[in-house]
Formats: C-alpha cells, sequence, structure tokens
C-alpha cells in the first residue's frame, strides 16, 4: 500500500504524492489568478467603485444591489465585507446600511463558480455537449493569456494594463482549475475508495465541517467552490454530499471578515458578525426545511452524482434563498449584532478616519484619504480666518478654538502621510498614483497654515498684553492686506475641494499682489520710522505679521499649483508651473491687474 494515497485496481494508476502537488500548484495557481485579476479589475473599475460607493443608502434594497456590484466586479465577498467592516468602522457607513451590503455581497460571490464552471463544458462521449466544446476555457484561454502579456508588456497606457492584468488573471486561474481537475482523475475509479470516504460528508454536520475548515484555510468561498467543482470532475461526489459541504463554505468565508474586525471598533466588529449570522442562520433554516423534505417526501436526486453546474446552481440557490428569508429581518440582524457585541456604559465609540482595511480596493482609499484632506483643508483654512477677526476685536475664546484647529491639524497630518505612505506601496492605477502625490505634497502646506494661523494669534495677543496698536495709516494698510489674505485662503479651499482650476488660476496673482503689499507697508513703516510715527517695537510686531501673511500666500500658491500641475499636466513640476505662467500669460497680468486694483494701498 501506498502511503501517500490510494491503492487503485491492479494496472491501473494511483492517486499518490505526485496527484497531491499537482493538486496543490493548481490550487496555488487558482488563488494567484483570482488574485491578479480581482486586482486587475479593482484597478480598471476604480472610478466605477468610487462613484457607486459614494450612493450608500440605508434602503437595503440598494444596499443589496450596491454589494452585489462591487463583489462581482472584485470577485470577492469576503474582501467586500473586510471593505464594509472598514466603512463601518470609520463612520463611512452605518451598520444598518451594511446589513444590505453584506447580503448582496454573499451573492454576488457566486458570479465566481459560474466562471470557473465553464470547465464543465462539454466532455467525452458527450454528443450534444460536445458542439459546445469550443466555449471550454482551454480552447480560448491560450488566446487570452498571449493577448494579456503582449498588453502589459506593450502598453504604457495604465488602462490597457490594468485589461491585461485581467485577462492574464483569468488564463490562470482556469489553468489553476484545470490542474486541479486533472490531477484527482485517478479517483474517478471505484477501487480507489474515494467515493467510500465521501459518503461520510453526506451526514450534514461532517459535512458542513469539512466546507467550513477548507473554506477558513484558503480564505476564499471561491477558492474552496472551485476545489469542489473540481472533485466533481472524479463522478464519486453526489448531491447528498455537496450540499452540506456548500453550506459549510459559506459559513468558512466569513472568517476573513472576522479576523479583520479584531482591531476594529464595536461597530466593525458588529459589522463581521452581521456577515457570519447572516449565513449560518441561513445554513441552519435552509438545511432544516430541506431535511425535512426530505424526510417526507425522499429525493432521489441526492445520490445523483454532481457536476460543476451543479456546485454552482446549489451555491447560488442558497444565496438566493437565504436572502429572501432574512431580508425581511434586516433590521433584527442588527440587533443581534448589538446584543452579542454590547455597548458599555457611558463608553463612547471612536471612530477611525482612515482604516487600513480600505487597502483590500486602494481606489477607495484614496477616496477616503482625499475626505479627510478635504476636512483638513476647511479645518486649516478656519482657524487661519478666525485669527484675522483677533486685530479688530480679541477674544480669549476663540483664540482657544484656533490652537484646538491647530492641534487637530497637526494629528491629520501625521495620520494622513503615515496612511499615504502605506497605501502608496499597494497597487495604483495611475490616477490614485498622481491623487496621492497630490495628497502628499498638500497636507504640509495646510497644517503650515495652520501653525501660521497660532502665530498670527499671538502677534495679536501680544499687541494686546503690550497695549500696542497701530497708527491710522497702518492700520488701514493691514486692513488691506488681511483682506487679500482672506481672498485668497477662501479661493485655495475651495479651489482645492471642488477641484477648480479656474479659482486655482487666480490664486498666483493674488498671492504677487499679496508680495506687493507686504514690501509697500515695509517701506511704508520705515518712512513712519523715520517721521517717528511709530516706534522699534511697533516695527517688530509688523514684521512678523507680514511674514506670516506672506507665508500664508505662498502655502495657498503651493496648494493651487499642485491641483493645476497634477489635474492638467499629470505631474508635479512646480517651476515649471511658475515660470510659465508668469512669462508672458494675458491671463495672470488680467488677474494681477484686478488684484493690484482692489488691494491698493
Amino acid at each position: 500500500m501506498n502511503n501517500f494515497g490510494f491503492m487503485l485496481a491492479s494496472g491501473a494508476e494511483k492517486f499518490g504524492i505526485t496527484h497531491v502537488l499537482t493538486l496543490l500548484c493548481g490550487l496555488a495557481l487558482f488563488l494567484y489568478g483570482m488574485e491578479v485579476m480581482g486586482d486587475g479589475l479593482k484597478k480598471s473599475a476604480g472610478n466605477s467603485l468610487k462613484a457607486t460607493l459614494g450612493k450608500m443608502t440605508s434602503n437595503p434594497f440598494k444596499g443589496f444591489l450596491l454589494g452585489l456590484a462591487v463583489t462581482a466586479i472584485i470577485q470577492s465577498s469576503s474582501a467586500t465585507t473586510v471593505m464594509v467592516v472598514g466603512f463601518v468602522n470609520s463612520g463611512t457607513m452605518t451598520l444598518l446600511q451594511s446589513v444590505g451590503v453584506i447580503m448582496g455581497a454573499n451573492v454576488g460571490t457566486a458570479v465566481t463558480a459560474w466562471i470557473t464552471g465553464l470547465n464543465g463544458i462539454g466532455g467525452d462521449g458527450a454528443s450534444a455537449a460536445s458542439m459546445l466544446e469550443w466555449l471550454k476555457p482551454d480552447a480560448w484561454m491560450p488566446i487570452l493569456a498571449v493577448i494579456g502579456i503582449c498588453l502589459i508588456m506593450f502598453s504604457k497606457r495604465g488602462k490597457r494594463k490594468d485589461l491585461g492584468t485581467i485577462l492574464l488573471g483569468f488564463a490562470v486561474l482556469m489553468v489553476g482549475m484545470s490542474m486541479m481537475g486533472d490531477s484527482v482523475g485517478p479517483l474517478k475509479d471505484p477501487a480507489s475508495g474515494f467515493s467510500d470516504i465521501l459518503v461520510m460528508f453526506e451526514h450534514p454536520l461532517l459535512g458542513i465541517l469539512a466546507g467550513l475548515v477548507l473554506t477558513a484555510i484558503v480564505q476564499s468561498s471561491s477558492a474552496s467552490v472551485g476545489i469542489l467543482q473540481a472533485l466533481t470532475t472524479t463522478g464519486a461526489i453526489t448531491f447528498g454530499a455537496a450540499i452540506p459541504i456548500i453550506m459549510g463554505q459559506n459559513i468558512g468565508t466569513c472568517v476573513t471578515a472576522l479576523l479583520s474586525s479584531l482591531g476594529a471598533n464595536k461597530n466593525g466588529k458588529r459589522a463581521a458578525l452581521i456577515h457570519l449570522y447572516f449565513n449560518i442562520i441561513g445554513v441552519v433554516v435552509v438545511l432544516s426545511v430541506f431535511y425535512i423534505l426530505n424526510a417526507i417526501f425522499t429525493f432521489s436526486f441526492l445520490r445523483e452524482v454532481v457536476n460543476m453546474w451543479d456546485v454552482a446552481l446549489v451555491h447560488t440557490l442558497f444565496k438566493l434563498i437565504s436572502v429572501l428569508i432574512m431580508a425581511p429581518f434586516y433590521r433584527q440582524l442588527e440587533r443581534l449584532a448589538h446584543i452579542s457585541v454590547r455597548e458599555k456604559k457611558g463608553e463612547a465609540e471612536t471612530v477611525s478616519l482612515l482604516d487600513e482595511r480600505l487597502f483590500e480596493t486602494p481606489t477607495i482609499a484614496v477616496e477616503r484619504a482625499t475626505q479627510v484632506t478635504h476636512s483638513m483643508a476647511e479645518i486649516s483654512s478656519a482657524a487661519l480666518l478666525d485669527s484675522l477677526t483677533l486685530f479688530e476685536e480679541y477674544d480669549v475664546k476663540r483664540a482657544d478654538k484656533i490652537r484646538e484647529l491647530e492641534g487637530r491639524a497637526d494629528v491629520l497630518e501625521d495620520t494622513l502621510g503615515s496612511y499615504l505612505v502605506r497605501l502608496s506601496t499597494c497597487e495604483l492605477s495611475e490616477s490614485d498614483s498622481r491623487q496621492i502625490t497630490k495628497l502628499l505634497h498638500i497636507i504640509g502646506d495646510l497644517e503650515r497654515i495652520s501653525d501660521h494661523a497660532v502665530n498670527i494669534l499671538e502677534s495679536a495677543e501680544e499687541m494686546r498684553d503690550k497695549k500696542i496698536s497701530f497708527s491710522s495709516q497702518a492700520t488701514l494698510e493691514m486692513q488691506v492686506l488681511r483682506s487679500a489674505i482672506r481672498e485668497i485662503v477662501t479661493n485655495t479651499t475651495a479651489a482645492l475641494l471642488d477641484n477648480d482650476l479656474g479659482r486655482a488660476a487666480d490664486i498666483e496673482p493674488l498671492e504677487q499682489v499679496v508680495d506687493d503689499l507686504r514690501d509697500k507697508i515695509k517701506l511704508n513703516h520705515v518712512l513712519r520710522l523715520q517721521k517717528s510715527e511709530c516706534t522699534i517695537e511697533h516695527g517688530f510686531i509688523l514684521s512678523d505679521m507680514l511674514t506670516n501673511f506672506e507665508r500664508v500666500s505662498d502655502h495657498c500658491s503651493n496648494i493651487a499649483g499642485c491641483v493645476i500641475e497634477i489635474s492638467t499636466y499629470d505631474a508635479l513640476d512646480m517651476h515649471k508651473y511658475l515660470s510659465e505662467i508668469k512669462e508672458g500669460s494675458e491671463s495672470f497680468d488680467r488677474k494681477y491687474n484686478e488684484y493690484k486694483a482692489k488691494y491698493n494701498i
């Protein structure tokens, strides 16, 4: 007896270590192909994903369609559910909203089983099916592989490379599926004893346990269903054995989301539990009703052999029936999750603005980072604009608020910087890569604007504490400069938030006017100093204020230039940008003269 496998009939091939290794190799290729294809789909459909996920709603039916569509695109319910945990954990999605999305994700993953079922088309001696033999992946998969590798090697454009990745990933996936099917060929012989082993899986509990453990190990229900489909080629698996195994596979797929939720807040953990409860309740109800009916009517088909299409059909029917059963009770699912993960009295739920679980789909992570950067821009802008009002009327509460806003901007810069650097190591589309570059440059300028807000605040406090006041002319000049700073900060924030290239183009001419105002105010101060109309102490405070105002306008110029460069030229060359708009630009000269007339001292 061979220690590594089954002994077959005399003279027949035996299932040994070679076949086991081939099976594992096929599984490895299957998983890798699925990963590659999924990455290509995510990158190719990045903008569509952003638009789709931007329409999240508390309507459970729309949530269901959302989950189904996203999972069909990225070919993984586990990835979608991990994303949902990240959204709930970060506050982007409510727990109730997640219920419909999770249900849709469970149905969406059935698409993979139908794709891999293509290997079951045709077969030896099948007269009718032989006409469809050309539909088998073996017939056209090499063509896809060649097209895919050519697109990857010879295309410079991102979309074409993404398409090549999708085609090549699909080809590798189907090769792996074919290898798994070929490796179990020796088990077709009745003398192998394989069919005797499978009989034990007709017991519901053993079948569920087998499917659960297999899926938990490979971390993918699509992969474990693919393995089951490959084993159907032996002709030894009946409906009676396949049904409980498929049920267990649907429970096993929840392991990935549960592991992902370990570091999440309470709502993130609840989202993962909703996924688990949905599948457990579905399995219990469906199998209970099924076996009760079987005891009454005795389903003869349970002894029939299944093929790849049968597995895909059972897999899909279970998911659809589970949705029909659970959909009316989606609010009860949310309550069950709350009961399982209770809120301690007086405990506040913390929300993580940037969740690394979103790295599963980098496009969504980039979108989230963009939203947080916009929040940071509003915080820095609010701090700066508030600081400008302190010269007219000092307010202690407003001063405290400015310092608090500056602290929040500092935290956001550190958090965003680390998040974006880690995100940049993921597989990104060209547009997402450019967006990360843009955000990394912008957050530093935003943080410095909030710093200057505090510096301006300290100048106002110094004037109040020392009871210093400027001359009427100097006061008037500073009011004009503050108005210019107020406009440049407001327009820069709006240009960033709306990606408004028109407003962004107006920033540089206004920045040049701010520089002119600074120089003129300095010159006027020297003249007043010579006339003894002000003191050296006035000059120190004035110089600090002018420096801070001028630096704020510089940072605004950097932000606007970055928005224009990335959006228009897909690059970041600020020196080239500044030289081009200042040299012979009619629009620059026109806007400069308008601002110069508006802020004239």
